[in-house]
């Protein structure tokens, strides 16, 4: 992976194939809704699982009922590939 920092286009285009993500300049984001702490607390936890083996970390909030994930490569200063491939990923797991 390059991890190049994208262009509006390729991330808009990317956005398609992305159900719910939004887009800054930066940043891919999403927010969940659950019906409890303990269903959000296990989607981050298997968030977390995926993270780990792309070594590529998302910025998450919890709370009692929602998860909110942004993603952005840092050192890149926007979001490149590797962002656009955990957020799929992200969205195998993601309840319905």
């Amino acid at each position: 992976m390059d991890r190049k920092p994208l262009s509006k286009i390729e991330i808009d285009a990317a956005l398609k194939t992305l159900d719910g993500w939004a887009a800054s300049s930066t940043e891919l984001t999403k927010k969940w809704k659950f019906k409890d702490f303990a269903q959000a607390l296990d989607f981050v936890n298997k968030v977390g699982v995926l993270a780990e083996a792309a070594d590529h970390h998302p910025d998450i909030k919890l709370g009692w009922g929602y998860v909110e994930i942004g993603l952005t490569t840092h050192d890149r200063g926007g979001v490149t590939d590797v962002d656009l491939d955990l957020a799929a990923e992200i969205g195998r797991i993601s309840p319905p």
